[in-house]
C-alpha cells in the first residue's frame, strides 16, 4: 500500500489511487447490488495501448444541434418544469478543462427512465427521451436545457426513493477516459435513506453533489436556472461512482 503526499491509498499494489474520503467505497452494504457487481480479486492494472488513448477523437462533429437541449428533440413539449444546468469543469488546481465531452441521462418529470425495466406506473413522455450530450468550451464551460427530474420508487429496501439527480459523464479525449458522478437538487427530502448519497464518507464532498438555484441566470417566461460545478480531482473532487448504474 502507498500513499500520497494527499493521503490518498493505492490499497491494490498496481498505482491505482483512490480518494476513499471523497468517493464510494466498492461495496456498500446498504447499496444491496453493489455486492453482486463490486471487485472480489485484487485489481490489475491493464496497460493501455495507443489506440485507446488516442481515438476516437470526441470533437464537435460528432454532436448534434439539439443534444444539449433535450426540451427540444421532439415535436412537443415535455411535461414538467423546464431547467437550465450549467456550469465548470475543473481540475485539481482549479483550471478550466476544455473540450470535453459531457453526456447526462435522467428520469423525465414524473420520476420514469424510457427504458426497457423500468415499468412502474408512472406514463412515458413521448417527448422526452431524457439523454442529452455536449462539449465544454475553452473555459471549460457547459450547458444543458431539460426538465426537472422526479423521484422514483426502486428495490433496494423497504419504502426505497431514489431522490431526484441527473447523471453525468465525462469523457477525456478517448472513451477510456471516463468519471460517471450525479448531480443532486438541494433541499431533497430523500436523502436521509438513499444508500448512493450516503455512500459518500465526507458529508462536505456530498455536499459537492449539489447543483445551487442560479436565479441570474433563471430566462424569464422559460427556465429556471441551477449552476453544478464539476471537479475532477483534488481536495475539492467531485465524488464520482465506481461503475456505471441505469439507477
Amino acid at each position: 500500500m502507498t500513499t500520497t503526499p494527499q493521503g490518498h491509498e493505492d490499497r491494490t499494489g498496481t498505482g491505482y489511487i483512490r480518494d476513499h474520503e471523497t468517493h464510494p467505497p466498492l461495496d456498500f452494504p446498504g447499496y444491496r447490488s453493489t455486492a453482486l457487481r463490486h471487485p472480489k480479486r485484487p485489481l490489475q492494472l491493464l496497460p493501455h495501448l495507443l489506440t485507446e488513448v488516442t481515438g476516437p477523437l470526441l470533437g464537435e462533429g460528432r454532436l448534434g444541434e439539439l443534444d444539449h437541449d433535450l426540451t427540444r428533440q421532439h415535436e412537443g413539449e415535455p411535461q414538467g418544469q423546464r431547467i437550465i444546468v450549467h456550469g465548470q469543469v475543473r481540475d485539481s488546481d482549479g483550471q478550466p478543462v476544455p473540450h470535453s465531452l459531457i453526456e447526462i441521462w435522467q428520469a423525465n418529470a414524473g420520476g420514469r427512465y424510457r427504458h426497457t425495466v423500468d415499468n412502474w406506473p408512472c406514463p412515458l413522455d413521448p417527448n422526452f427521451s431524457g439523454v442529452g450530450r455536449t462539449i465544454t468550451d475553452s473555459d471549460g464551460r457547459y450547458r444543458f436545457v431539460t426538465v426537472r427530474p422526479g423521484a422514483y420508487p426502486w428495490k433496494n429496501h423497504d419504502n426505497a426513493w431514489r431522490p431526484a439527480h441527473i447523471h453525468f459523464s465525462l469523457f477525456g479525449r478517448a472513451f477510456t477516459q471516463r468519471l460517471v458522478t450525479q448531480m443532486y437538487f438541494p433541499g431533497d427530502p430523500l436523502f436521509f435513506q438513499d444508500p448512493m448519497w450516503n455512500s459518500i464518507p465526507d458529508e462536505k464532498a456530498r455536499e459537492r453533489m449539489l447543483c445551487r438555484f442560479d436565479y441570474e441566470n433563471t430566462e424569464p417566461e422559460w427556465a429556471l436556472a441551477f449552476e453544478w460545478d464539476i471537479v475532477l480531482r483534488g481536495r475539492e473532487a467531485t465524488p464520482f461512482e465506481s461503475e456505471v448504474d441505469d439507477d
